[in-house]
């Protein structure tokens, strides 16, 4: 593994694609970091034991995939202005979530498009996306248009496992970015109106206590490894990606947990992130363990 791992962002020639290309490279910049570009096709379904592709369709694959690199190369370039950027590409004739989870396992973080098919049959889709984040051995980032680069960024805590792995990212991205923390801690699946309307005996002020606890001891020692990221909690009875969501539109990234408490054994990404990752206004990141 390179001592400053990768910064990779997968290139299909479609806009969504081309916003994630610029702010990966803003962010390898911000990290001095090196920028690894990566085009993937895959290959074509087999029509027959007897039937092959003529080998122009292979190097017409390969030429396009090339020309996407070079203006991927050339916008990562022009994003970061004089900042030095070291740009690494690379074409392959392979399903694009098989590559990009083979990169997660060296890369510092994978960003993608939320949406993609440019130029490249099969290229970097949603569906690709929701795969990566998924499975990937780093944090994936997707954007869905172009990205805030004021606001600040917003962790949501639920006191799971992975709701730690978050934190520690969320706050180092707010530190690098010289932007404030919220931490955001939502526990009711029930609409505020569902909520309220079958719990009516139940103390609302003390159980919002009992959760600002848990936020509380969430962000414990965080404050003091990063003393120059101003932390805001927030705390409300409401669905976590209502809340979340309503968080993003003045954010410049959310970062999550790729299952919290409530997730099922087995299931690789919960309900709230794979949700956020439709609907946020702002950049997502889904951390996951490595491993």
């Amino acid at each position: 593994m390179d001592i400053n791992p990768p910064i990779v962002v997968g290139v299909d020639g479609s806009d969504h694609a081309r916003i994630a290309t610029r702010w990966a490279a803003e962010t390898a910049a911000r990290r001095t970091a090196p920028l690894q570009l990566v085009c993937a096709s895959p290959p074509p379904p087999p029509f027959g034991v007897a039937t092959a592709l003529p080998q122009d369709f292979y190097e017409d694959r390969l030429e396009v995939g090339k020309k996407l690199l070079t203006e991927a190369t050339e916008l990562a370039k022009d994003a970061v202005g004089e900042h030095p950027l070291e740009v690494r590409r690379e074409f392959h004739t392979a399903p694009p979530a098989r590559v990009l989870l083979t990169w997660s396992e060296s890369a510092h973080m994978i960003v993608l498009g939320s949406r993609g098919l440019g130029q490249l049959a099969g290229g970097f889709l949603g569906s690709v996306s929701a795969s990566v984040a998924a499975h990937a051995d780093c944090p994936v980032v997707a954007l869905r248009g172009p990205a805030p680069t004021t606001g600040p960024v917003v962790v949501g805590v639920d006191g799971s496992p992975l709701s730690e792995f978050a934190i520690d990212h969320a706050f180092e991205e707010a530190s690098l970015r010289g932007a404030p923390l919220v931490a955001a801690h939502a526990w009711n699946d029930l609409s505020l109106r569902q909520a309220f309307g079958f719990h009516k005996d139940l103390e609302w002020p003390d159980i919002k206590a009992e959760e600002a606890a848990v936020l509380a001891e969430s962000l414990a020692g965080r404050r003091e490894r990063y003393p120059d990221v101003e932390v805001t909690e927030a705390v409300d009875p409401d669905r976590p990606v209502q809340m979340l969501k309503h968080l993003t539109t003045d954010a410049q990234l959310v970062v999550v947990g790729s299952r919290g408490r409530g997730g099922f054994r087995g299931m690789l990404l919960g309900s709230t992130s794979r949700s956020l990752l439709h609907v946020a206004e702002c950049p997502v990141m889904v951390v996951r363990p490595r491993g």
